[in-house]
């Protein structure tokens, strides 16, 4: 008997029960009649009483006829002559013999029980707030099962990472004919790390793989399984496992790998244990000890897998690692065309343009703004989501909100004005750079007064020297404008100079391209992989305090020597940006349009002409 069979099974008894009892009250109520001790004095002078059970408070009888009805009594008072008058009346009475062991008992054991109830109550709530269930579950695997109804999501709904989809298509072979692959002595890897920055749909590739194989699907965090209490994160990867292999073929898949899996050698004292180590080693035991053939296949997804322990990413464990990037153009065309599906654009809308503004945009950025564009178009009421729809939330997402009730008063506005179309002319001038696509005076964001928005046209994998200087020259071209118009420095270009410097650190102490130190790096604290940068002490840096000062002195003279140059590019083209600035002032944005006309007559370097 299942479960379910035996909780119904209880409800049916309950029932049973209930409607017994509420008979027996019921009949009681219309025999026997709740008197009080007066009207049984009455009918005890009457002689209409046959027979007397007295209780030790309660006087129970029968009549000899029936009074309104009733054939009974109960009263409930007992008087010490009670014995002279029922003999002097020639009535037969008994004394009833009551057993108080159960009342006693229950007097005794209920308390106890509504008090353990009570406790039992407010710990399950405390429980449950904590994300850990009742307690006889705690060690109970918490992985959210999908079936293939469930998952709906099939390889159609995965685009721009056509290679990765080409690594999981073998996975679901696999798992609808385990025996073909099999057949020359090949095995499938037991695990496959999906590993790339966050928002390039590597959950929506794992949930792509369960629906294309149509296998039942375990999805679970890896913060799910580390709790309060020591050995809970052990007994859910074995429960995990276990349920897994009673439903295989199946999928497991942990997400946020990192959050379970980190080197055990970081930031652990020698002798260290605890509770992340030990659910650590757990997982390592399970992917030794269960068989590919078995048809349970483990997925991981994780964005930071420098830090994951070596001992998970040896052969025999993940065996495959599968990275999943950020589109490239073509990438980014199709997962445009994916989500456009779900709103109403107009026939003028290019996905190809759309994409050219995008680059270094995730799937999950291009879902948003094809979101975002689809909310600009219904706030404007129209009927059809329309090109400039999509700028806007691509200006949106990019810098920000616009915030039109911050009001700068009119010498900020002639600054921020000057500022803007000094980075808009330079990056006009130079060869190499992004280009400009609109101007603009209206605060975005959280700081921004104004903003120059600039974006690839291609998708770029390397920069030369003179690139990278050019690109310092556009962030310091707002400086250079204000010192130009105004002769004095403002505080708008502290984000500008930020950049401009790491830049320049970059090409000093990473890229060796200072002739005085050398083609050597520097700099320890590199990016890996996925961009991310890894922040180290100076404790560990790889050279004396001699080459960090002229590392400092060469970044310097970077800045001044472009800075110097920039200034001197602005100063010949003086007069267009003071039009241009004084334009921007009555028009608060510039447009392409306009930006075309005023590139048209910039003055450029010899070298760059």
């Amino acid at each position: 008997m299942d479960k379910k069979t035996q909780i119904n099974f209880w409800y049916i008894l309950l029932a049973i029960f209930g409607v017994v009892l509420l008979r027996d009250l019921w009949v009681q109520g219309q025999t026997i009649a709740a008197i009080p001790y007066s009207q049984f004095e009455e009918y005890l002078d009457q002689d209409v009483i046959e027979e007397v059970v007295i209780g030790s408070d309660t006087i129970r009888g029968t009549f000899s006829v029936a009074q309104d009805g009733k054939t009974g009594f109960v009263t409930t008072t007992v008087p010490a002559d009670m014995i002279e008058r029922l003999e002097a009346a020639d009535i037969t009475y008994t004394g009833a013999v009551e057993n108080t062991w159960f009342t006693t008992l229950l007097s005794w054991v209920l308390p106890a029980l509504v008090f353990v109830g009570i406790w039992i109550f407010f710990i399950r709530r405390f429980a449950e707030k904590q994300g850990m269930g009742g307690f006889m579950s705690i060690g109970k695997s918490k992985a959210k099962i999908y079936v293939e109804s469930n998952t709906k999501t099939s390889f159609e709904d995965v685009a721009g990472v056509e290679e990765a989809k080409q690594e999981l298509e073998e996975i679901v072979e696999f798992l609808k004919d385990p025996e073909h692959y099999g057949g020359l002595g090949a095995r499938m890897p037991k695990g496959v790390l999906l590993v790339g920055p966050p928002g390039t749909g590597k959950t929506l590739l794992a949930k792509a793989v369960a629906g294309e194989a149509g296998v039942p699907f375990y999805s679970i965090s890896g913060s799910e399984f580390v709790e309060m209490f020591v050995g809970v994160g052990a007994a859910r990867v074995r429960d995990l496992f276990e349920q897994a292999r009673k439903a295989a073929p199946a999928i497991i898949f942990v997400d946020e790998l990192d959050a379970l899996g980190r080197s055990r050698s970081a930031g652990q004292q020698p002798g260290g244990h605890d509770e992340r180590e030990q659910t650590l080693n757990q997982l390592l035991t399970e992917l030794d000890g269960f068989d590919p053939t078995e048809g349970v296949v483990l997925l991981a997804a994780t964005n930071r897998p420098e830090i994951l322990d070596p001992a998970l990413l040896r052969a025999g464990r993940f065996d495959r690692q599968v990275l999943v990037d950020r589109p490239d153009r073509a990438g980014r065309v199709q997962i445009l065309k994916v989500h456009m599906k779900k709103i109403k654009a107009a026939d003028s809308v290019d996905p190809d343009q759309i994409a050219a503004l995008t680059t270094g945009f995730s799937g999950a950025d291009l879902a948003n703004l094809v979101n975002e564009a689809a909310l600009m178009a219904t706030r404007r009421k129209a009927d059809r989501v329309e090109m400039q729809d999509f700028t806007q939330a691509v200006e949106r997402i990019v810098a920000g909100l616009e915030k039109k009730n911050r009001r700068l008063n009119q010498k900020e506005r002639e600054i921020v004005a000057h500022h803007e179309m000094g980075h808009a002319i330079v990056g006009m001038a130079l060869p190499g750079v992004d280009e400009v696509h609109k101007v603009s005076i209206i605060p975005r964001g959280i700081g921004a007064l104004g903003y120059t928005i600039q974006r690839p046209t291609e998708d770029r994998y390397l920069m030369t020297r003179e690139e990278l200087e050019n690109k310092i020259a556009v962030l310091l071209g707002g400086r250079a404008a204000e010192k130009i118009i105004y002769g004095h420095l403002s505080t708008g270009a502290s984000d500008d100079l930020a950049r401009a410097t790491d830049i320049a650190r970059s090409m000093v102490a990473r890229y060796g391209m200072d002739e005085e130190l050398g083609h050597v790096s520097y700099d320890n604290e590199r990016p890996n992989f996925l961009g991310q940068s890894e922040q180290g002490s100076w404790l560990n840096r790889r050279y004396s305090d001699a080459t960090a000062e002229r590392m400092d002195q060469a970044v310097k003279e970077v800045i001044d020597r472009i800075f110097e140059r920039t200034v001197t590019l602005l100063t010949e083209n003086r007069e267009l940006l003071k039009k241009s600035s004084t334009d921007l002032l009555e028009r608060e944005t510039l447009e392409d349009a306009d930006l075309k006309r005023i590139a048209s007559e910039v003055q450029r370097p010899a070298e760059a002409a």
